[in-house]
């Protein structure tokens, strides 16, 4: 997410004490235990005793994202989409694996008026606790066993919420003729059921049926159209590749699919309202360059296609959805450096936020900080701003940031947005490579886009990874740049002073 605009918001309340974590939010094993996470040890219960899930993972900031007990394996989606602002019929199937003998699971599932609700076949009872519905089955489900929730529901694209950080709406992001998502950071409960959390993937089958003369977009391969006796038209999308809820995306307008070729053949299709596709040309067109430059420092491209989805709203920020980035059109129609440094925001999260996902929102300055670095490294080279400058001033900010937002790797809920995970995050790598020199940083960003390729990752991971590459433990010199209130002397840079806090 791109947020150098001027952005609002408000807050989410969550009850920490209220959860028990779970060994879900640790994901695929990494080569270090991250200090930053939360107990990831789950409730003990007799051998094959069948007891709830838990309401969520236990995450620091959102203790109530994402549900114990049990993994998605497939979300298949099924929307009815009728007309702007309207109700639609939608139903979402959810095939899982259950990870301890449940006799009742959470999803993330927020307003929506539910149909019914079906486990395996059989109809489940139900009861709705704030933004999680609690689902018993029929039957309890084995340790190991695999079962599939069917959720019917009337879906309603005006759910809307908003924070008081870059974020501003989120969920339902209407247009004139249809909608785009904003999911980030925990949206997806509002569009479907869930395990809404970003440690957690699954692959997504989207199947959207519209009226005649709009077209609907969504994460990954167009893989079917077909008209409908009543002469609508179903879509069905599939992504391909496991993906967060919070980077799914699903689009409906009047669109053109404007199709061309990025690095060794890779496919690119953006979806562009119809008056929009020539004032954007300019600047959607530089993407396969874009690609090329990332690679040269990151490593191949990790999904199968990408493209731009320009948002015909008044949406303040970008969003990266996976292979599919939504970019609102005033980023668009500005300046070529404005532009630019948007998209190559974006487009560097596909492999550092969405490939490697994170483990905890804790650990968004690994996502926020790596895109606003490369961001900001590209704008340079291509006639932008100087970065030494940007960093400077960032260095001068850090110690009323640290005291404002958190430090990088310690952000409360309400901050979690705010210009400590941009610049401010960048500025640790800035530090990182003034310490071990570009070449040495340049292999330690190749290979962490490329050694976690496709796994969740944590800021011990990053420190462990950058530490073998380089030759050298870098615990020491990174933990006081991400944690604590006090920012770092810069490497090579005496000169460099921070602004002292008052107060």
């Amino acid at each position: 997410m791109s947020t150098y605009r001027t952005s609002r918001r408000g807050t989410r309340v969550a009850l920490a004490a209220a959860i028990t974590a779970t060994a879900a939010l640790i994901g695929p094993v990494s080569h270090a235990t991250p200090s930053t996470t939360a107990s990831t040890t789950p409730p003990a219960t007799a051998s094959g005793s069948p007891s709830p899930g838990a309401a969520g993972l236990g995450d620091p900031l959102f203790p109530l994202d994402g549900n114990g007990g049990y993994k998605v394996t497939r979300h298949v989606l099924d929307f009815d989409w009728k007309a702007p602002g309207t109700a639609f019929p939608a139903t979402a199937t959810i095939k899982a694996r259950a990870t301890q003998s449940l006799s009742s699971f959470h999803l993330d599932f927020a307003g929506n008026t539910l149909r019914k609700v079906l486990v395996n076949g059989a109809t489940a009872r139900t009861e709705r606790d704030g933004d999680e519905l609690v689902v018993t089955p029929a039957k309890p489900l084995p340790e190991g066993s695999r079962f599939t929730v069917e959720v019917a529901y009337t879906a309603d694209p005006t759910q809307i919420r908003h924070r008081d950080d870059a974020i501003e709406d989120y969920g339902w992001i209407p247009t004139p003729d249809g909608t785009v998502l904003y999911p980030q950071p925990n949206g997806a409960k509002m569009i479907f059921p869930a395990n809404d959390h970003p440690s957690q993937r699954a692959p997504i089958t989207f199947r959207i049926t519209t009226p005649p003369g709009l077209s609907a977009a969504a994460n990954g391969k167009l893989v079917d159209r077909a008209e409908q006796p009543d002469g609508r038209i179903r879509w069905t999308y599939d992504t391909e590749q496991p993906v967060a809820a919070q980077l799914a995306q699903l689009a409906i307008g009047k669109f053109t699919f404007v199709d061309s070729v990025g690095p060794r053949g890779l496919p690119i299709r953006d979806v562009v309202p119809d008056a929009l596709v020539e004032p954007t040309a300019a600047y959607r067109e530089l993407t396969a360059g874009h690609i090329a430059w990332l690679e040269q420092r990151l490593g191949p491209y990790p999904f199968k296609r990408y493209g731009v989805l320009v948002g015909d709203t008044d949406l303040g920020v970008a969003l990266e959805t996976q292979t599919l980035s939504l970019v609102p059109k005033a980023d668009l129609l500005g300046t070529r450096v404005d532009a630019e440094r948007n998209l190559v925001h974006e487009l560097t999260h596909q492999w550092l936020g969405d490939d490697l996902a994170i483990r905890t929102w804790s650990d968004l300055w690994l996502s926020e900080g790596h895109a606003r670095f490369y961001e900001r490294l590209y704008s340079q080279e291509h006639g932008g701003d100087s970065f030494e400058a940007a960093m400077r001033t960032a260095y001068e900010n850090h110690d009323l940031w640290r005291r404002d937002f958190g430090a990088p790797a310690e952000p409360t809920e309400p901050n979690l947005f705010k210009r400590m995970r941009y610049d401010g995050s960048a500025l640790v790598f800035y530090a990182l490579r003034e310490q071990v020199g570009d070449a040495a940083f340049r292999k330690i960003e190749k290979a962490w886009a490329t050694e976690y390729r496709g796994r969740t990752v944590g800021t011990a991971d990053y420190i462990a990874l950058a530490s073998r590459i380089a030759g050298q433990d870098l615990e020491g010199f990174l933990r006081p740049w991400l944690y604590g209130a006090k920012t770092p002397p810069m490497p090579g840079h005496p000169d460099w002073v921070v602004t002292p806090v008052q107060g």
